[in-house]
């Protein structure tokens, strides 16, 4: 009787797990999610009322720069060109995110051109910063106080519950400045919406004859049993029930607004200000530019901290959970059996094309492994490094 594989989590990092398991050894893999849906927090649907593609838990743009990965990707959906540009909101008025040329000129009243603009930057950044220790040091010496003051002060201590100089520095490296009018919001070179939707792609990932797809089970120590090994893509502390403590994340409500025609003009309008208490509203039409629709909806996103019974989003990664974090990674070193991977199971924020490419990579590495009769690797990283 061929090997049966668990693989816990259908989302991304899930099914692409079980598809390349299914494919590659043509062996019976089991996946359980406790939601009553695949797709985790990518889950889109066709809102009943509007007609409208939903992103249930918040937009998701997929972009890489990893032409293995848009390959991949584009094997399972049509993809539609879609570029994401953001709009800031606040009592100054409402400029283009990221920072760039235009945002520059509309905030301080001038008409610098590239050079210039750099050069004006430059001298009202904090120079004497040389390694930023936290979120506004990081600011500071990037663009200034000015600038940080009014996009990025509130919008973060709304966005992670926390004073910016209580947040690492490499939250705000992932945005770019820039000294052009390019208002695109990322730098990838690949970027596009998927014709059908998220849901669509992993209901293909996991359409195999080999995979078994159980949702509303959470997951309990004891399904393991009678399992080969165990693809483990949860939360890594709920997978030892919590016994050290509980990591912390940042989760979302969310506060439904429905208008006819076009309520924002934009697909998203991030609210700067920390009086104003959601963080952006998201139109999800704009998500689609190709699609026509007389209604709209559109949510206000509130963002705070996850209990116990939330849905975690935005891992906190404070000093305390790094340190707890490897205290986990120490117990899960001495578990049999059991691999660990993705963004839950490594408490990391990664965004889709991160989470396969480092799934798909696994994958091969662990069938390799299941193949030459040894045991698949640990974690998808080196969760010490």
């Amino acid at each position: 009787m061929a090997k049966r594989f668990l693989v816990v989590g259908a989302g991304f990092s899930g099914a692409v797990v079980a598809h390349c398991l299914a494919t590659q050894l043509d062996c019976p893999v089991v996946v359980i999610d406790e939601r009553e849906h695949i797709a985790g927090n990518c889950h889109t649907a066709r809102d009943a009322e509007t007609g409208i593609m939903l992103h249930l838990y918040g937009p998701h743009i997929f972009h890489t720069n990893h032409w293995d990965v848009w390959q991949f990707i584009n094997s399972l959906a049509t993809f539609r060109p879609y570029t994401h540009r953001i709009k800031a909101i606040n009592r100054h008025g409402i400029f283009t995110l990221p920072i760039n040329l235009h945002t520059i000129n509309q905030f301080f009243g001038t008409t610098f051109g590239p050079s210039e603009a750099e050069a004006f930057i430059r001298g009202r950044a904090d120079r004497s910063i040389e390694v930023p220790q936290n979120f506004e040091e990081q600011a500071l010496r990037m663009i200034g106080r000015d600038l940080y003051e009014v996009f990025f002060r509130g919008y973060t201590k709304k966005q992670w519950g926390r004073d910016p100089r209580d947040i690492p520095a490499s939250v705000l490296q992932r945005l770019p400045l820039r000294f052009s009018y390019d208002d695109n919001y990322y730098n990838s070179a690949f970027q596009g919406i998927p014709e059908e939707g998220y849901t669509a792609i992993i209901a293909r990932l996991l359409d195999h004859r080999s995979v078994t797809v159980e949702l509303g089970h959470k997951f309990r120590r004891a399904d393991a049993h009678g399992a080969a090994h165990v693809f483990y893509t949860g939360p890594i502390d709920g997978y030892f029930e919590y016994v050290l403590g509980r990591l912390s994340y940042r989760t979302v409500t969310f506060e439904r607004i429905e208008a006819e025609g076009d309520y924002q003009g934009a697909a998203q309008l991030n609210y700067t200000e920390e009086d104003v208490p959601w963080t952006r509203i998201t139109e999800h039409k704009h998500l689609r530019p190709w699609e026509t629709h007389e209604k709209t909806v559109a949510f206000k996103e509130y963002s705070k901290e996850t209990g116990p019974a939330g849905i975690p989003y935005y891992p906190v990664r404070s000093p305390r959970d790094k340190a707890l974090l490897q205290r986990y990674y120490q117990l899960a070193e001495r578990e049999q059996g059991v691999s660990f991977l993705g963004r839950l199971a490594t408490y990391r924020y990664l965004d889709m094309d991160t989470v396969i490419k480092e799934a798909l990579d696994f994958s091969h590495l662990a069938a390799a492994a299941i193949r030459n009769g040894e045991v698949p690797p640990k974690f998808s990283l080196n969760p010490y490094a």
